[in-house]
């Protein structure tokens, strides 16, 4: 009785992929070695592997490509201001905009030039 309770019992770790979401059929492609350093290329800027650049291009018709470290900081401090910007608006209604008009100011000034940075 008890082996059969040890049986159904969930013993952790990821559950298994079904047949459609495994990946099981190989496909070779033979192509120039101009195309083959392309391919290359293109999965390296979009920080991909190859394998992954053609599948994405199949499945979508284009590859998103990844943010870099430089965007992705950018991104981190824009986070960090919505932060402030939510406290300051808070403390506003708080206690009166009067108060903190120059900090949301300062705020407004730094997130302009984060955006500008990244090119949005």
């Amino acid at each position: 009785m008890e082996h059969k309770e040890d049986k159904k019992r969930n013993k952790g770790g990821r559950p298994k992929k079904g047949t459609t979401d495994k990946m099981t059929y190989r496909v070779a492609v033979k192509m120039t070695a101009a195309d083959y350093f392309r391919l290359l290329t293109r999965a390296h800027e979009a920080g991909v592997s190859p394998s992954g650049y053609m599948r994405e291009c199949f499945q979508n018709g284009h590859v998103k490509e990844r943010l870099s470290k430089e965007h992705s900081e950018h991104v981190r401090k824009l986070c960090g201001m919505a932060n402030n910007l939510n406290q300051l608006a808070r403390k506003a209604n708080a206690g009166g905009f009067y108060d903190t008009h120059w900090d949301c100011k300062v705020a407004v000034a730094r997130i302009h030039e984060l955006i500008s940075k990244i090119g949005i």
